[in-house]
């Protein structure tokens, strides 16, 4: 809203509220000294979270890729992070190396590197940023900070140039990477310590990145760096911030950009992660820009926290130079909300973005433009973050033109605004279809996967599955698990294991052929659910695990990884490099397990009634799999499950983080989706949640 400032007189003055006099006066100095803004971005791994983009359709794929990079569009992000695989789960999956051993070597591997060239496609200015979370076991003999993981980090580089034509020191410098930027060291501000003191570590880095520099999930209130950092005349970055919610952590994301630099002269901004294409069971289901979860229907939505992206990055560039003099709270007061001013080095255009997530009262914002800078009309771009209606967000409102260079503009509480002279802003109308199952019956001979491809729809958890040419005599295509040992892990260590489909798939029979290339075991698994945040040996699913000695095992496992036998035998060995049939079939509460053509084990078990399917191996075993099929039984309907949503608040029953410690008190929360928030009847009349 914008409207000029009179007072009506009055024999007596109405009293006012300290709210009602909240004004800022700016002056807008082109000549003003600032840093330099490296760019607002987004991670994509740490790992896993774009894992179901790869496999959407078009035109929807494109779409989404558009909002994401498009100048424009969308977020139109200027930084993108990659995880440079390690064959290890790094918080919603693992992604691939492109050496699973020191002797291998894969460009291909992977989907980071088809979304670094399309992003790239989009955005050809967009930085490039990659960090491996965890490495294959080679790296080191096991240990991450030795020399093998430099030259690991090298051969990515090369990779990434080479085959890919991506641009992402001693060593840099003399493999031709002189351009490439260290940061130092993605954890916290600790370097910048050793920055001041030590000439030659400072000149081997020339980035400070630090994570959750507002706090871990926080609002983002306060945004701090260090005193070593900001003197220390290395770039300043929020390397890792965010983890929320792609809708409700707009308001956080709105505060965290611009008091990154307020609070810590931070000149770039790393969202964590850039999109939700994961399925709902999994850790952090609805984190990042966009939620890309269903890629069988086409299904996706663009969040609020995309458009807060947008009222920076589509007003700026890397290059632009922040004004110091006219850049801070509003009102002086943190609680009236923050503003902060950049200008383009090359034209006389500005941008002042500002936020008034805490306002409680309208207050008034005028700027004076000076020192060479454009004083032609004003227009200003919103973002009401307390609306839930797309057509309160990244709206072009108003245009204000200035006289004697001076404006004024009256903002509202709960609003992102973003004012500037520049044109060429956007917003895509593109529209997903509407969220569907996915239907049965579904299969997958592999042979239409290239060699060295993920196969459709099969998200890693642990290991890595990978598409080869079949052994054990058999033509055509499979999907083998490629790590011979146990990874360097970021998070918790489990069995390599990946998973697909619809979680609210119940009455069915998967099977897969099987083939072990050593001693071992192999895994279908059924109605899996939840995963435990950081520990993926914790899965609520059914598992049918065959040895290569004839043991077998039907049993249950959940969230806190404890496995309950169900039912066990053996069969006569099939040994090494030979092909065999696993099948289990769910039918209301009756569970049958097959090993080719002998029924082992019919049983009843009322825990787990809905979820995907799965494949695993034993920790190095590398197996291989084919001719996965999913179809549809008879049964009765699953117990009732979802959210319950409060009548009058709208709001769900949460377990507040994932928690399962005994004393955790549920709360009511903003309904996000996650697996703290879905409920199942069971028959007794109780409610379970995971």
């Amino acid at each position: 809203m914008l409207s000029a400032c009179f007072d009506a007189p009055s024999a007596v003055p109405p009293e006012k509220t300290h709210t009602d006099e909240i004004t800022t006066s700016v002056t807008i100095d082109g000549n003003a000294a600032g840093r330099v803004f490296d760019g607002v971005g987004a991670i994509s791994g740490g790992g896993g979270n774009s894992r179901l983009l790869f496999d959407y359709p078009e035109p929807q794929r494109t779409q989404i890729l558009d909002y994401l990079f498009k100048p424009g569009v969308g977020a139109a992000m200027q930084i993108l992070k990659v995880e440079a695989g390690g064959d290890t789960n790094s918080t919603s999956g693992a992604e691939k190396s492109h050496k699973h051993t020191a002797s291998d070597l894969n460009c291909n591997r992977g989907y980071e590197w088809w979304l670094m060239e399309q992003a790239k496609a989009r955005n050809p200015a967009i930085k490039l940023y990659a960090l491996a979370w965890g490495a294959p076991g080679w790296i080191g003999n096991g240990t991450f900070f030795s020399t093998d993981m430099i030259n690991y980090y090298v051969s990515f580089l090369d990779c990434a140039k080479n085959s890919h034509g991506l641009t992402i020191r001693s060593t840099l410098n003399s493999s031709g990477y002189s351009n490439v930027q260290v940061v130092a060291d993605d954890t916290s501000f600790s370097p910048a310590d050793q920055v001041v003191s030590d000439a030659a570590f400072a000149a081997a880095v020339n980035v400070l990145g630090s994570h959750y520099v507002c706090g871990y999930r926080s609002a983002q209130s306060n945004c701090p760096s260090s005193a070593n950092a900001i003197a220390s005349g290395k770039k300043v970055w929020a390397s890792e911030n965010g983890s929320d919610d792609y809708n409700l952590g707009g308001i956080n994301l709105a505060r965290g950009i611009n008091r990154g630099y307020l609070d810590g002269k931070m000149t770039a901004y790393i969202n964590w992660p850039v999109i939700a294409a994961i399925t709902p069971n999994i850790p952090f289901p609805t984190m990042g820009v966009a939620l890309a979860a269903q890629p069988w229907s086409g299904a996706y939505s663009i969040g609020k926290n995309a458009w807060v992206m947008a009222h920076t990055t589509q007003f700026t560039a890397p290059g632009w130079r922040y004004l110091d003099t006219a850049s801070g709270f509003l009102g002086g007061n943190r609680a009236n909300g923050s503003y902060v001013t950049l200008r383009s080095p090359s034209t006389g255009t500005y941008s002042t973005v500002i936020e008034t997530m805490d306002a409680t009262a309208a207050q008034t914002f005028t700027a004076t433009v000076t020192g060479g800078l454009s004083t032609q009309a004003v227009h200003v771009w919103s973002t009401a973050l307390g609306s839930n209606n797309p057509a309160d967000h990244f709206v072009h409102s108003a245009d204000v033109t200035p006289s004697g260079g001076s404006f004024t503009v009256t903002l509202q509480p709960g609003t992102l605004y973003t004012l500037t002279p520049g044109t060429g802003q956007g917003k895509g109308t593109a529209t997903g279809p509407a969220a569907a199952g996915f239907a049965l019956p579904y299969s997958d001979s592999y042979d239409a996967s290239a060699v060295g491809s993920e196969a459709r729809y099969l998200a890693d958890m642990q290991g890595a599955f990978e598409v080869v040419a079949c052994g054990g005599g058999r033509a055509g295509r499979c999907v083998r698990q490629m790590t011979p040992r146990a990874p360097i892990t970021w998070d918790g260590l489990s069995d390599p294991y990946a998973l697909l489909g619809d979680v609210g798939w119940s009455n069915y029979s998967v099977s897969s052929d099987v083939l072990l290339e050593q001693a071992g075991y192999v895994e279908i698994i059924g109605r899996a659910g939840t995963q435990h945040a950081f520990g993926p040996a914790g899965l609520n699913a059914y598992y049918l695990r065959l040895s290569n000695t004839g043991a077998w095992s039907l049993f249950r496992n959940d969230v806190s990884n404890t496995n309950v036998v169900l039912r066990s035998g053996s069969v006569t060995a099939p040994g090494t490099g030979t092909w065999h049939k696993l099948t289990l079939t769910f039918s209301g509460t009756t569970i049958t397990a097959v090993i080719d053509t002998t029924t082992v084990a019919t049983i009843t078990d009322t825990v787990w009634s809905v979820g995907q399917v799965g494949i695993g191996t034993s920790q190095s075993e590398t197996a291989q799999f084919d001719n996965l099929s999913i179809v549809a039984v008879a049964g009765p309907p699953p117990p009732i499950s979802g959210p319950l949503v409060g009548v009058q608040s709208g709001r769900c029953l949460d377990v507040p983080n994932v928690s399962m410690v005994n004393g955790t008190q549920v709360e009511i929360w903003d309904c996000n989706g996650g697996s703290n928030q879905q409920w199942t009847q069971l028959s007794g009349g109780a409610l379970r949640v995971y």
